[in-house]
């Protein structure tokens, strides 16, 4: 492939792959709106389009924790068999009407449970409606592996349980792990049991790191906890100065721990200031693993499509960069070496040089 532009219909046609992104953020507005009626919960809006803008409106108030809040109201309606059902298979044929032909859902399983769900029931329910999707998807032609992360809450009491959980649906559709939460002042190391656990019994997992919070949670992530990837990891750059990177930025690029970077989502949140400063180009021209993803999709009013458009819009980013990022995502994906070569000569080689 000759080093191009792309433009917006080829992009969509592009085999993508995501590795950060979470359940409670990506429903359909209107799945919302009906799930809400149900339960009796009120919205800001019952109008789809409006509860849509109004999502994003708030997500863009640059601070993460009214970010965080919006999640009140996808939570709500997350609390039952048939809401959990029915955003598990949503999830998944939405991921693949937008080219994904690879993703992991994470969620927090401890937040569904208001409904009189056990923290296990809930991952059985989402991983029946994962399944239900990916069956769909592949009837239809659009196939796409889904595999799970189960997150514990860092700022509460439960990711013990929540890493037991990811042992024992280990061979069940579950492939790892995640910590998630406000990172300033709930410190990742504080549940250095949990990764232990994790680490003897196999599961991989990834840490939110280096997004509210600087080069220490990052450190942390790493050489304390033992995280395979960091999630975000937009500050990693105050680690490197003039092209010249630090021990740590060191570590993550020459052992190639992917970066599960969200530039919208971090726009947002106020880790970055626009899409064509974002570290990711930066990054990825030094030669880190970074990674594309979506973060939260309705909360955040995008896609991957948007965001690989965004990225060739207004960074200057070509096909060659985009095919990099995708690789690199299911170089660095929680499933098996072999499953993860094949998406990559079988679908996503082939597929990018079937858009041009």
């Amino acid at each position: 492939m000759t080093a191009t532009r792309v433009d917006a219909d080829v992009i969509r046609r592009l085999p993508k792959a995501v590795l950060h992104d979470h359940l409670d953020g990506g429903l359909r507005p209107a799945t919302v709106v009906e799930l809400a009626a149900e339960v009796g919960h009120t919205l800001p809006t019952t109008d789809p389009g409006e509860l849509a803008a109004w999502y994003v409106e708030a997500a863009n108030s640059g601070d993460l924790v009214r970010y965080i809040a919006t999640f009140e109201h996808t939570l709500a309606v997350l609390q039952t068999r048939e809401g959990l059902l029915r955003a598990a298979e949503e999830y998944v044929l939405d991921l693949a009407a937008d080219g994904v032909v690879y993703g992991e859902v994470r969620y927090a399983p401890e937040l569904n449970t208001n409904g009189g769900l056990t923290m296990a029931e809930v991952v059985e329910t989402v991983q029946e409606g994962l399944a239900t999707g990916m069956a769909k998807a592949a009837a239809a032609g659009t196939p796409v592996r889904v595999g799970t992360l189960l997150c514990g809450m860092r700022m509460f009491d439960r990711v013990g349980e929540a890493a037991d959980l990811a042992v024992a649906f280990r061979d069940a559709g579950v492939v790892g792990f995640d910590i998630a939460g406000a990172e300033d002042g709930f410190p990742a190391a504080d549940h250095r049991d949990a990764f232990e656990r994790l680490r003897r019994e196999s599961v991989p997992f990834t840490i939110h790191a280096g997004e509210a919070f600087g080069l220490p949670s990052i450190h942390q992530a790493l050489q304390v906890c033992g995280a395979q990837r960091i999630g975000h990891g937009v500050r990693l750059t105050e680690d490197i100065v003039d092209g010249k990177l630090g021990r740590l930025a060191g570590w993550v690029r020459d052992r190639r721990i992917a970066l599960e970077m969200c530039p919208t989502s971090n726009l947002q949140t106020g880790c970055a200031t626009s899409i064509a400063e974002h570290p990711i180009t930066a990054l990825k021209d030094l030669g880190f693993r970074v990674t594309l993803n979506t973060d939260n999709r309705l909360v955040s009013g995008t896609t991957m499509t948007r965001e690989m458009s965004l990225l060739v819009e207004q960074a200057g980013w070509r096909v060659e960069d985009l095919r990099t990022v995708t690789v690199n995502a299911l170089k660095s994906a929680f499933i098996p070496f072999d499953e993860r070569r094949a998406l990559i000569e079988d679908v996503v080689l082939p597929g990018y040089e079937a858009a041009l």
